[in-house]
């Protein structure tokens, strides 16, 4: 099983969004929990996270580390509000979960439509976490040196609405 964590930025209904494309993970046994990152306290984004289950973290910075700190699992799934795993990525993610140790540490998800500036960014933060890692929480909390991303065959796109 692995803790999906989740930053907000554009609000309660892209949060919405996102936890509801996680519900069959949660049906086959991959998701176990969820943890969502606010840059300030918002009560409606503190009742969805209430209503689903999901421990809230108020912090300032949107740190993937403050929400490793209290994830209750070794793996960890990093997405923004707005973010939708594609068909086949629960399969996709149950096998390198199976398979990989933490020395792995680092998998990260094929991003449609990120542009040219979406390649530089990837190309130029080979080993810094974001939006659409699945990574092990030795890493995040600064334990276990991160190696090369494997790329995952899954994918992941924003929700139109949110950008």
């Amino acid at each position: 099983m692995i803790t999906v964590l989740v930053r907000v930025a554009h609000g309660p209904e892209a949060l919405a969004a996102t936890l509801s494309a996680l519900v069959p993970a949660v049906a086959a046994g991959l998701v176990g929990d969820a943890v969502i990152l606010a840059a300030r306290h918002d009560e409606t984004v503190a009742t969805v996270a209430d209503a689903v289950g999901a421990d809230l973290v108020v912090t300032g910075n949107l740190s993937w580390a403050d929400g490793a700190r209290v994830a209750r699992r070794e793996w960890l799934l990093c997405l923004e509000d707005g973010d939708i795993p594609q068909e086949g990525w629960i399969r996709v993610l149950d096998r390198f979960v199976t398979l990989s140790t933490p020395e792995r540490g680092l998998a990260r998800f094929h991003r449609q439509g990120a542009g040219p500036a979406g390649f530089v960014r990837r190309v130029f933060a080979r080993s810094s976490i974001m939006a659409g890692d699945l990574v092990h929480r030795r890493v995040l909390l600064n334990e276990v040196k991160a190696r090369t991303p494997v790329r995952l065959s899954a994918r992941i796109e924003r929700d139109p609405v949110f950008g």
